[in-house]
């Protein structure tokens, strides 16, 4: 409806043009006045009813309208939005806002859905399928039509993979008609991480999730002592629908930290396949210590030596160019070791590589020439001699004190016997004696 005061001059008509903003499409009528009646209607306000344009249920239209014959060219201009189906009476007077009612049961083993329809429009048919829900639901191939006259209204579909935006979508078989839709692992997030790929040709890492993300991702490399991951420079890309990442080296511990609003998770690609590239070891060798770069592939190597408390804080010591299926080898002083000293090992090839630091160096222990004893060495030397004649002393003491004693044991024994012999012999002659005296009285 349309209300206008009428202009003095003659005016004869007014002339209505709708435009539909998502197609362009415009649309004019003129509603024309006749000649008696336009002088009576000279300075009063006039309203116009036109009810004969043809919208669509949530579309927004741009209207105009202007005089006939149109003076100074002057129009009227307003924007309109059309009601959509969430208004009553255009839901229940409009087929095509009848969307019906959809339950769902999913069987993850068989990876499957099944939906029962409910609350239809009566005599027409009724689609149903899987999309996957962007700017809009993109068709995956899984579709069902259910016939209007088919009693069992329900169908089963297939899915490829569980994500966060595959939504079921039903509609009536009507033009235009309205879509009802779920999704029914809206909340199951996980899944859209695994979309990394690398190709070890173009040694390229992309990353392209199958549902819409708003987030941030950065290359890091994750640290051993307390699984911090280190983010590469000037690796930070905004996601908007496909991050590329060119001349990788595809190394377990490079991984992508990836942060949307609700937290930040960090994905290693490389995890769980076995490292294709290269490896690098050390050894002590004489009075040398030896690095050997190992690599199965055709690269060049950074080679620096760095302080243990400080990583960033390193000297380039080589660069080193290995053939695919060799080894290259370095020699450094053994005066290069102890723990807070580390070689440090990259690729120089590639944008990005991940460092491999091995600190705790061996030393090898310092050859002293003959005659040469350190002050350490006497002392123990003079100390073991102290005690090996302190324990010979107090050995030769208790040999001598047995030897003593045994000795005067053995000579009171012998005194002994003989004051037996004695008195034996005295004895003896005692008895002899008489018989003696007895013999030469009987002469």
């Amino acid at each position: 409806m349309v209300c206008l005061k009428m202009p003095k001059e003659n005016v004869r008509g007014i002339e209505i043009c709708v435009m539909t903003i998502s197609s362009s499409q415009t649309q004019c009528e003129s509603v024309r006045f006749s000649g008696h009646k336009s002088k009576k209607l000279d300075g009063h306000k006039v309203d116009v009813q036109f009810n004969c344009f043809e919208v669509g249920i949530a579309q927004q239209v741009y209207v105009t309208m202007k005089t006939l014959p149109n003076y100074c060219y002057v129009e009227l201009e307003k924007y309109h939005n059309v009601e959509d189906c969430d208004n009553k009476d255009i839901e229940n007077n409009i087929l095509s806002c009848l969307a019906g009612k959809l339950d769902y049961m999913v069987n993850e083993e068989k990876k499957s859905i099944t939906i029962h329809v409910s609350d239809i429009t009566e005599g027409f048919d009724y689609n149903v399928r899987l999309c996957l829900k962007r700017f809009i639901c993109k068709d995956i191939g899984a579709h069902a039509l259910i016939k209007a006259d088919n009693a069992i209204r329900s169908v089963t579909l297939h899915y490829p993979e569980i994500l966060p935006c595959l939504c079921i979508e039903g509609w009536s078989a009507i033009p235009d008609s309205r879509r009802v839709r779920l999704c029914p692992f809206k909340n199951d997030a996980d899944s859209v991480w695994n979309s990394i790929t690398y190709d070890s040709v173009t040694q390229t890492l992309a990353w392209q999730p199958l549902c819409p993300v708003n987030a941030t991702v950065s290359l890091c490399w994750m640290i051993d002592q307390n699984d911090t991951c280190v983010n590469f420079p000037s690796s930070l890309r905004t996601m908007n629908d496909k991050v590329l990442y060119v001349q990788v080296d595809p190394h377990p511990r490079l991984c992508a930290k990836i942060t949307t609003y609700m937290d930040s998770q960090v994905r290693c690609p490389f995890t769980n396949g076995q490292f294709p590239g290269w490896n690098v070891n050390i050894t002590a060798v004489d009075t040398l210590v030896e690095i050997r770069i190992t690599s199965k592939i055709n690269a060049s190597f950074t080679v620096r030596v760095c302080n243990s408390t400080g990583m960033t804080s390193c000297n380039l010591f080589a660069l080193v160019p290995v053939g695919a299926s060799s080894y290259a080898t370095l020699n450094i002083s053994s005066d290069i070791c102890g723990p807070n000293l580390c070689i440090q090992a990259s690729r120089s090839d590639v944008t990005y590589s991940v460092p491999v630091n091995i600190c705790n160096i061996p030393c090898k222990p310092k050859e002293h020439l003959p005659g040469e004893a350190s002050s350490l060495e006497t002392f123990l030397l003079s100390s073991v001699l102290l005690i090996l004649v302190a324990m010979f002393g107090f050995v030769g003491c208790i040999l001598l004190s047995v030897n003593y004693r045994k000795q005067r044991q053995e000579k009171c024994y012998i005194k002994s016997k003989v004051n037996h012999i004695s008195l034996g012999v005295a004895s003896s002659l005692e008895q002899r004696l008489p018989i003696m005296f007895a013999q030469m009285e009987d002469k």
